[in-house]
C-alpha cells in the first residue's frame, strides 16, 4: 500500500509504534510495569569471555548447532569488540578440561569472575540444553529452577540456577558487568536475576501477556499496511492472538519479593535468554548451517546496527523470530539497569 518507502521502513516504524502502544497500556495499567532508575558503570578493564557449546554426541536429545553457535557468537564478538582472555569448552575437544562436564563448567564459571574489579566487562555465551525441576527454596514464581546440562549430566547431574547464581553472580564485585547470552531452554531465569524487562525498557512486575498481545497485534496490520507481506502478517497475528488468550501468572508474589531480596547484585548483570522460562527454544537450520535460533537472532541484528541500545537489540530478535518459531527472546538484569544506550562488551 505505501510502496518501496513502507518495505524500507516497515520494522522500524513497526517499532516504534509497538513500543508506544506498549507505554499507552502500561499506563492504564500501572502495576504491571516500573521504570528502571540505575545506571551502568563504564567498561574500562580486562574483558574476559567464556564461550560452552555442547551437542551431546551419541546421547538421546543429540543437538546439531551448539558449537556452530559458539563459532558463530565467538567469531563476532572476537572480530568487533576487544578480548583479552577467552576460554571455550565444548564436547568435540580432546582436551578433558575443555569438555562441558559439570565440574569444568562450574570451574570455568569460578575462572570467568576470579579476581575481577571494577571496569571489568564479562561474557558468558552458553549453547545446549536447559532443562527444568522442582523449585524447593520458594524463590520461583511458577515452582520451577531451570537448569543447565552439562555433557555427563546422566552421571554428574545438572546445574540448578540457583548453583549458577551462587557460582557466578552473587558477590561480584560492584562496577563489573557480566553479559550472559543463554540460548537453551527455560532459559528466562537461568541466572535467577531478578529484574525482568518489556521491550520498551521498563522492569516487568507481573507476566503482561494481554498487553504483549495487544502489541503484537497492532503490529502485525501495521507491518502488513507497510510492506503487504500477508504471510508474515498472520503470523505475527496469531502469535499476538496466543498471547491475548493466554492471560498471565497474576500479581507480586512472595517469590519474586524474595529473589529481589536474595539474588540482587551489586555487578551490572545483564542476560539475553532464548525463551521464556515456559517454552522451550529451537535448534535449527538456518541458511545451511544447524544454529540455536537465538544466536542467529543476536548475530543478525547485530550486523544491522552494532550500535543499537538494549531494548531495541532485544526487540530486534524478537521481530527477527517472529512467525518462525514460538519462542521469545528474553532480557533481565541483577538491578534495576537504565539500558536505553547501546549493547557493549
Amino acid at each position: 500500500m505505501f510502496g518501496r518507502l513502507g518495505k524500507q521502513y516497515a520494522d522500524e516504524i513497526t517499532g516504534h509504534l509497538e513500543k508506544a502502544v506498549g507505554a499507552c497500556l502500561a499506563s492504564k495499567m500501572p502495576q504491571s510495569t516500573e521504570e528502571a532508575t540505575e545506571t551502568m558503570g563504564n567498561v574500562t578493564g580486562t574483558r574476559r569471555a567464556l564461550f560452552i557449546g555442547i551437542n551431546y554426541y551419541g546421547q538421546k536429545g543429540e543437538l546439531r548447532g551448539c558449537i556452530n553457535d559458539v563459532h558463530n557468537i565467538k567469531g563476532y564478538l572476537t572480530s568487533n569488540y576487544r578480548i583479552d582472555e577467552v576460554r571455550v569448552l565444548t564436547d568435540d575437544q580432546k582436551d578433558r578440561n575443555c569438555i562441558p562436564t559439570r565440574k569444568n563448567i562450574l570451574a570455568a564459571f569460578r575462572w570467568l569472575r576470579n579476581g575481577t574489579k571494577a571496569g571489568d566487562s564479562l561474557i558468558l555465551h552458553y549453547s545446549g540444553h536447559g532443562g527444568s525441576v522442582k523449585d524447593t527454596d520458594g524463590d520461583e514464581e511458577d515452582g520451577m529452577d531451570e537448569t543447565l546440562v552439562p555433557v555427563d549430566y546422566q552421571s554428574a547431574g545438572q546445574i540448578v540456577d540457583d548453583e549458577i547464581h551462587d557460582v557466578l553472580c552473587r558477590g561480584l564485585a560492584k562496577g563489573v558487568r557480566l553479559t550472559a547470552i543463554m540460548d537453551c531452554c527455560h532459559s528466562e531465569s537461568m541466572l535467577d536475576l531478578p529484574y525482568i524487562y518489556t521491550v520498551d525498557g521498563n522492569l516487568q512486575i507481573i507476566e503482561t501477556n494481554k498487553q504483549e498481545g495487544i502489541v503484537t497485534l497492532i503490529g502485525a496490520g501495521t507491518r502488513f499496511l507497510l510492506d503487504g507481506n500477508k504471510k508474515k502478517a498472520v503470523k505475527s497475528a496469531t502469535s499476538g492472538l496466543k498471547l491475548l488468550m493466554s492471560g498471565g501468572k497474576g500479581g507480586n508474589s512472595a517469590a519474586r519479593e524474595k529473589t529481589i531480596k536474595t539474588r540482587s547484585t551489586e555487578a551490572d548483570i545483564i542476560q539475553f535468554s532464548g525463551c521464556r522460562d515456559s517454552q522451550t527454544s529451537a535448534d535449527a537450520q538456518i541458511g545451511g548451517q544447524a544454529t540455536g535460533a537465538m544466536s542467529y537472532a543476536l548475530i543478525t541484528s547485530l550486523k544491522k546496527n552494532k550500535n543499537q541500545n538494549y531494548t531495541h537489540l532485544l526487540q530486534s530478535m524478537r521481530q527477527i523470530l517472529e512467525g518462525k518459531y514460538t519462542q521469545i527472546p528474553m532480557m533481565s538484569a541483577g538491578r534495576p539497569l537504565v539500558l536505553e544506550h547501546p549493547f557493549a562488551i
